[in-house]
């Protein structure tokens, strides 16, 4: 029996892990929380939960030496010290993070060592990059071009769940969501390139009408003209990746950005209050009339969206923030995680869209759209958990049987990678709908 060592038992593990136990791999969870691994495979014999940190490097070493292939649910700082072990004893390693250049690097040395390291194999990134790379390797065996390309995804609350003044729950790493928001842009959009600074981020949006969902806010995700040479479509003219939000997301937190509210410079807050913090941060000695004095700073009306939904998160309140140094960006972070989680009955969404302008030597254009809608099940799994984590855990699958045998540092960017991965997908239920031969009229402007 082949043996996977899974490190990390957070948001999104569940699925990745039990897909693979009911493979018949044996599976050892690796994590801080042992209580954790427990319950993901209780009910399984061929299932191992092991208490270990990160700081344990002997214990890891050990650990990755006993497996035969090694997935990484650490955060992305981590991926590096595991992806030398890997090498070191020849194990293949998986991971759902971006490839930095330090891990890009590793290339050589992985293909040296007869492994690979597969990146990127999750929701975003990742059924994103083989559900693109399916129908830019169609548009180009047909001799076409990509002319446009825009490519949008988001993890959301479904709409009946939407109902706090964000349009937004939390189905995964609350802090990673809120870190993203400080983020810059860049894009290209008819052959003009556009930076983003992350002041601006949540001012350059537009809306998109998503089938069976609702028309949906989009502001821009990191540096896209990087996937020009990602995807292989030097000659695109637009490149955009976005990030889909329900109406009220953007404003409320370009406004937040604009108070200085998820920053990560530390502040003396012992004996303060919320509202005492947000006063601090606007420039205002007392918390006294808080809410005019804010739509004053902001220069918008009392009434805005935005400083509603700041009042219902509780940053306008007289209550103890009960921390003495801590960052604005702590400070909110776990308020709307204590205030906007995603209830055990309620439903997540994953949507996902990309929209192609493609052209033909004969002069024939079309637009090609493929979309992903997925919803989560109350109680069991999350759409989030679910997207991120199976793509992964088939790709793990397939490696262990010899159905992925490139070595080196990978994307799922290949053939021989997104053809199996997206077919096993489909049988869990998680499929892309594509639509071919569309008018241009259908193309986002």
């Amino acid at each position: 029996m082949k043996k996977v060592l899974i490190l990390g038992a957070g948001m999104v593990a569940k699925p990745i892990v039990q897909y693979l136990l009911k493979e018949n791999f044996h599976v050892t969870v690796a994590t801080r929380t042992r209580s954790k691994a427990d319950a993901m495979i209780k009910g399984f014999s061929n299932g191992e939960a092991v208490a270990w940190t990160v700081d344990d490097d002997v214990t890891l070493d050990k650990l990755i030496a006993e497996h035969d292939l090694t997935v990484s649910l650490l955060p992305y700082a981590h991926h590096l010290n595991v992806a030398g072990k890997c090498i070191k004893h020849g194990k293949e390693m998986v991971t759902t993070s971006y490839v930095k250049p330090e891990m890009k690097a590793l290339d050589q040395e992985a293909r040296n060592a007869g492994i690979i390291i597969l990146n990127e194999i999750g929701l975003d990134p990742g059924i994103d990059h083989m559900s693109a790379m399916r129908i830019i390797d169609y548009i180009h065996d047909k001799g076409g071009n990509v002319d446009e390309f825009y490519s949008l995804c988001g993890a959301l609350p479904s709409i009946e769940d939407a109902d706090n003044p964000f349009m937004y729950k939390f189905s995964w790493s609350p802090k990673g969501v809120i870190m993203a928001g400080n983020n810059d842009g860049r894009y290209l959009k008819h052959g003009k390139e556009t930076y983003v600074s992350s002041e601006n981020l949540f001012k350059d949006t537009f809306m998109v009408d998503f089938p069976d969902v609702s028309k949906l806010e989009v502001y821009p995700n990191r540096d896209s003209i990087d996937y020009i040479d990602i995807y292989g479509i030097p000659e695109a003219k637009t490149m955009f990746r976005g990030t889909f939000r329900h109406k009220g997301w953007c404003e409320t937190l370009d406004v937040m950005k604009r108070m200085n509210l998820i920053t990560y410079d530390k502040l003396d807050l012992k004996g303060k209050t919320y509202g005492e913090m947000t006063a601090i941060l606007i420039g205002e000695k007392t918390a006294d009339n808080l809410k005019r004095k804010v739509a004053g700073f902001l220069d918008i009306d009392i009434n805005a969206h935005a400083l509603k939904a700041i009042e219902w998160l509780g940053l306008f309140d007289d209550k103890p923030v009960g921390r003495e140094k801590d960052s604005p960006f702590e400070v909110v972070s776990d308020l709307m995680l204590d205030k906007m989680s995603l209830g055990k009955e309620e439903r997540d969404m994953v949507v996902m869209m990309h929209t192609f302008l493609a052209s033909y030597p004969d002069g024939k254009k079309e637009v090609v759209k493929s979309r992903l809608l997925d919803f989560g099940t109350p109680a069991t799994d999350t759409s989030v958990a679910r997207t991120v984590a199976l793509p992964a855990a088939i790709a793990a699958k397939m490696i262990l049987n010899g159905k992925i045998s490139i070595k080196g540092v990978y994307r799922p960017v290949l053939p021989e990678i997104y053809n199996p991965v997206l077919d096993e997908l489909e049988k869990t239920g998680i499929k892309m709908v594509e639509d071919y031969d569309l008018p241009e009229s259908e193309m986002i402007n």
